[in-house]
C-alpha cells in the first residue's frame, strides 16, 4: 500500500496510521521538514476532520499531537455537537425561549432624558444657532406614573478642514 492509497477513516487508529505515513514520508523525501510531513498527512484525512486537525495544531506541532487530535475525533466524534444541539438558546433580557434580546417585547427602551428641567433653562426656538441641541418636552404614563422628561436630540457640527483653520 503507498502513501497516497492510505487514506484515513475512523476505523483505523489513529497513533499507527500517523507513524505509519510518515514513515513513508520519510523514504519518499529525507530531508522533508515538519511543516511539510504535516500537510502531507493532513491531506489524506477526509474533509472535516482535515479542517478540525487544522484548526487544533499549529503548522510545526509534533506527530503526537496529531495523532491525539484524532485520537480525540475517534472517541467521542459527535459529543460536541451533541451538546450545542441540547442546549436552548434563550433571551437574556426575560428567559424565554421564544425568542432573542433583540426581539424581546418585554425589554424596555432605552431612553436618554433629562428629568424636568426648570422653565428659565429651558431652551427655545428662539435661542442662538450655536447650540447643540434641541430640547422635546414629552410626557410619560407608564409604571412610574405620569411624569413629564425632555428629551436632548444632539445634532452633529460640520468638520473643520484644515484650510479652514
Amino acid at each position: 500500500m503507498s502513501f497516497e492509497s492510505d487514506k484515513y477513516s475512523m476505523d483505523k487508529d489513529p497513533y499507527e496510521w500517523c507513524l505509519r505515513q510518515s514513515k513513508r514520508t520519510k523514504v519518499i523525501d529525507p530531508p522533508m521538514n515538519t511543516q511539510m510531513r504535516n500537510h502531507k498527512l493532513l491531506t489524506q484525512m477526509p474533509g472535516e476532520l482535515e479542517h478540525a486537525v487544522k484548526c487544533r495544531c499549529n503548522h510545526n506541532c509534533t506527530l503526537d499531537d496529531i495523532a491525539n487530535t484524532l485520537q480525540e475525533f475517534k472517541e467521542n466524534p459527535k459529543e460536541r455537537v451533541e451538546e450545542m444541539a441540547k442546549k436552548k438558546n434563550s433571551c437574556h433580557s426575560c428567559g424565554s425561549t421564544n425568542h432573542y434580546a433583540n426581539n424581546c417585547p418585554r425589554a424596555k427602551k432605552k431612553v436618554y432624558s433629562i428629568d424636568k428641567v426648570p422653565e428659565e433653562e429651558s431652551p427655545t426656538e428662539d435661542s442662538d444657532s450655536d447650540s447643540m441641541g434641541d430640547a422635546i418636552r414629552e410626557q410619560y404614563d407608564d409604571d412610574q406614573g405620569p411624569r413629564e422628561e425632555f428629551l436632548v436630540e444632539y445634532q452633529e457640527e460640520t468638520p473643520l478642514e484644515i484650510e479652514d483653520i
